[in-house]
């Protein structure tokens, strides 16, 4: 699955990510964070890849990394190895927290079934007369408990949080959360997109205390962005993400054994989405 590279040793390999630790101990600090084109559904890794699916997530955190105002776990102190060029990113090692940081502006996914059921998102009352798509008030922070590998991850409320990890910090990534989702939201509407919902995950820098963002951030595997003028018009369930995948997966799959291939043309048009995603926040926002 993980390519060999020359200095650098494979330590883990994620559902898209594959990560290597530096054989120079001086480097031991860094870690090399590579971005593959596999793709994953249902807890699942799918056949085939996505073309260039590794570089797109690349290209876009690290443009949201020069554009949001919170420290990232970037390092430049070595160039990222040839081999993985445009896919790779050379990181700061951090204490990660256990918490996935979901921001949501618009009610869907998950929180939309949750909202259905008895009129909250993660212990948050929202108003009633909600419709699937729809604007909330203001952007809230709906955090999930990052569960062990193979298991699913578990929506909590903020209590919870501060149970887990403290009151400062749970209160420091819930604000830090909210202020790269404002932040990246306006950028997002430049480019006549909306940014309805994301994820965030933070750890803490071992050398500075800070707390630091890091792994991707706001791509169309941890975000859901949706066209302004089709949201204008109604559409609510056309994003720029793996939808594509999630939809024809669900009606051509039981969920019991091994997914079936994706078809061609199902690969084509989710290369499509994440390649026009890039293209319309890149060209348009400066």
């Amino acid at each position: 699955m993980a390519i060999e590279i020359r200095g650098w040793t494979h330590t883990y390999s994620g559902k898209v990510r594959d990560l290597y630790e530096s054989e120079d101990p001086k480097l031991a600090h860094l870690i090399l964070v590579v971005a593959s084109d596999r793709v994953s559904a249902f807890d699942h890794v799918l056949e085939p890849a996505i073309p260039n699916k590794g570089k797109h997530l690349t290209t876009l955190t690290n443009w949201w990394f020069d554009r949001l105002d919170v420290p990232n776990h970037t390092s430049h102190e070595v160039a990222v190895p040839a081999e993985v060029a445009g896919r790779g990113t050379i990181a700061k090692k951090l204490e990660m927290f256990p918490i996935e940081c979901v921001v949501r502006g618009y009610i869907s996914g998950s929180g939309w079934k949750e909202y259905e059921a008895n009129g909250t998102v993660c212990g948050i009352k929202l108003p009633e007369g909600l419709h699937f798509g729809g604007k909330l008030p203001e952007p809230i922070f709906t955090p999930a408990y990052k569960a062990p590998m193979g298991e699913h991850d578990e929506n909590i409320t903020f209590e919870r949080v501060i149970e887990l990890i403290g009151e400062d910090n749970a209160t420091a990534l819930r604000n830090l959360s909210i202020k790269a989702f404002n932040r990246a939201s306006e950028l997002a509407e430049q480019a006549g997109l909306i940014l309805a919902d994301t994820k965030f995950e933070f750890g803490i820098d071992p050398a500075t205390g800070e707390i630091t963002l890091g792994d991707e951030v706001l791509t169309p595997d941890s975000s859901r962005f949706w066209s302004k003028a089709a949201w204008d018009r109604g559409e609510r369930k056309d994003s720029f993400d793996k939808q594509i995948v999630r939809n024809w997966l669900a009606e051509n799959w039981n969920q019991q054994g091994t997914p079936p291939e994706l078809p061609k043309e199902i690969v084509a048009q989710t290369a499509d989405k994440y390649a026009e995603l890039v293209e319309r926040l890149t060209s348009e926002i400066s």
